[in-house]
């Protein structure tokens, strides 16, 4: 029917079963927008949310909001990946048997740094303009070696060796690029401690989100995980290119190359006559490093002496599995809680943090090995977690702060490299000891111990001085 005129001179279309149909059309539409509204609320609200945390105190208008997210998402991706390959080998082969596949474990977790300090911190430092696409390779190289690692979990075909070493080398590349970028996101008013404790616990809640996902993909499949992990670490290489441009900005770091070759060609006018490095730029990294090494062995030793201990003697009325998740639980909330600590300090002493979180765990080491017990190991695993995670934030901020922009990514790479080797060696210790609960945490105090002492004064003086200064570049 064609569409008449009202005496008003509108158009009525379709006359009186136009009009109906509309108005059914509508009565249908208005309920079904309605749940359209409600089930997308969740999501856009959660997303808003988020958004607010992550953005909040300037960190928005800095461009630190956007690399919390990004390392959210490399968080998330990595779980993913450990929940596909996480074994119960474990807990099914004899004690002597165990203790080999670990020591064999322990050598494969070294290789990815016999080149993460001589071969990929040099090579990005010569690359400082293009920090956004090294975390963007970084997550793309994640994202297809999840893709080889999901053909071979159901094949068990030897590709699976290389590529997670590959994974491994991926994520501590990204790790020191992520850390060398902070200080160029920094918000007014905010310290490097609480800035890398801000993105730092982004990837914690990530992981805590992911983790339960990661297990319900895997009771799926073993590829299920991976195939999550790809579709992550994709988003994550696009996101790397939502960071502001200021990341790789070339501004202050050609004059201070410059500078540098002057020096050489014309003599010393600095304090420096060479590139500079770790070892020249005061005590306080040093020293932060030596103390940080202590606390990194703590962990690889509790991880392993514990998990073997607990293993042949659990903790009182509980199994193997419940005593190992106790004390793994217990070492995840310090570490949390350590983290949210440091998002919050207003210090901008990182000297002071290190050596009042280490003088506190070796207080609790010192109780837990004369009062052994299962409450007291919770404690230490707990305040173990708790000291490592505000003392490696005060450490990063402490190489942000001390070592030139030139050499910084190199710096955290060699740190990284010499915290690994101090875990691993804690690690080797933790396996070889006699199953003895107060032995074995009177090791743990006395490593603790050697870290303080060999540190407290170097990292006092430092805080006394204020600082080292290191070369001004943007």
């Amino acid at each position: 029917m064609a569409g008449t005129r009202t005496p008003h001179g509108s158009t009525r279309v379709g006359g009186v079963k136009g009009s109906i149909r509309r108005s059914g059309s509508s009565r249908v539409g208005g309920p079904l927008r309605s749940v359209g509204r409600a089930l997308h609320l969740p999501v856009t609200g959660t997303a808003r949310g988020i958004r607010k945390a992550t953005h909040a105190h300037g960190a928005g208008e800095s461009g630190l909001g956007k690399l919390i997210e990004l390392h959210a998402v490399n968080g998330a991706g990595d779980v993913m990946i450990t929940v596909a390959l996480a074994s119960t080998v474990f807990f099914s082969v004899p004690t002597d048997e165990a203790r080999g596949r670990v020591a064999l474990y322990l050598g494969i977790t070294m290789a990815p740094f016999a080149l993460l300090a001589p071969v990929i911190g040099p090579l990005l430092d010569r690359i400082p303009h293009g920090r956004r696409a090294a975390m963007a390779t970084a997550m793309l190289a994640r994202a297809l070696l999840a893709l080889i690692l999901a053909g071979a979990v159901s094949s068990g075909s030897l590709e699976l060796y290389p590529a997670a070493l590959g994974v491994l080398v991926a994520s501590k590349a990204y790790g020191v690029v992520r850390s060398a970028v902070v200080p160029r996101l920094l918000p007014p008013r905010f310290s490097l401690v609480k800035a890398n404790s801000r993105v730092t616990l982004g990837g914690l809640l990530a992981t805590g989100v992911a983790a339960p996902v990661g297990a319900g993909l895997q009771s799926i499949g073993d590829r299920w995980p991976l195939y999550g992990a790809f579709v992550i670490f994709v988003a994550g290489t696009i996101l790397s290119f939502s960071l502001p441009p200021k990341v790789d900005s070339s501004k202050g770091e050609d004059t201070a190359l410059l500078a540098a070759d002057e020096e050489h060609l014309h003599g010393p006018r600095r304090k420096y006559a060479k590139r500079p490095g770790l070892r020249t730029v005061g005590i306080a990294v040093t020293h932060a490093l030596g103390a940080n090494a202590a606390l990194r062995c703590l962990s690889g030793f509790l991880i392993f002496f514990l998990a073997f201990l607990l293993r042949e003697h659990p903790l009182t009325g509980e199994s193997a599995a419940v005593s190992l998740g106790i004390v793994a639980v217990s070492a995840g909330a310090g570490n949390a809680i350590g983290t949210a600590v440091g998002a919050g300090l207003r210090s901008r002493a990182p000297e002071i943090i290190i050596v009042t979180v280490v003088a506190f765990v070796l207080g609790v080491a010192i109780t837990a090995a004369i009062f052994f017990g299962a409450a007291f190991v919770a404690c230490l695993t707990a305040a173990a977690g708790f000291a490592q995670a505000l003392s490696k934030l005060s450490l990063d901020a402490l190489i942000q702060r001390d070592v030139p922009e030139t050499v910084r990514t190199s710096a955290f790479a060699r740190s990284e490299t010499v915290l690994q080797v101090a875990w691993v060696f804690g690690g080797a210790v933790g396996i070889v000891l006699p199953l003895n609960g107060t032995f074995g945490l009177s090791v743990a105090a006395a490593i603790v111990a050697a870290g303080w002492l060999t540190t407290v004064h170097g990292l006092l003086r430092s805080a006394r001085q204020g600082g080292t200064p290191r070369t001004r570049v943007a």
